[in-house]
């Protein structure tokens, strides 16, 4: 395997204006969707209608996250397979 030097990283003036807009770019972003949970939490309901069961809830999470949850064993013969003792 052949060695070489580091490669040196300079910093130059165009990267630092480019890092603040974006950096300012997502401050207003987050700024603005702050402001919507806000206005959008106010009337009591909010964005996915709070009202419904937590089961259903957990259920639409696990969808969105492709979770499936399987079923726990209800028996310690299931748990800990066939060992003798």
């Amino acid at each position: 395997m052949l060695r070489r030097k580091p490669t040196r990283l300079e910093l130059k003036l165009d990267d630092i204006e480019e890092f603040e807009s974006i950096r300012k770019d997502l401050e207003t972003r987050k700024k603005q969707k702050e402001d919507v949970d806000v206005v959008g939490g106010s009337d009591g309901e909010g964005a996915m209608g709070l009202s419904s069961d937590p089961k259903s809830r957990e259920q639409m999470i696990n969808e969105r996250i492709g979770y499936k949850p399987q079923p726990k064993p209800s028996n310690r013969s299931s748990q800990f397979g066939n060992f003798e003792f």
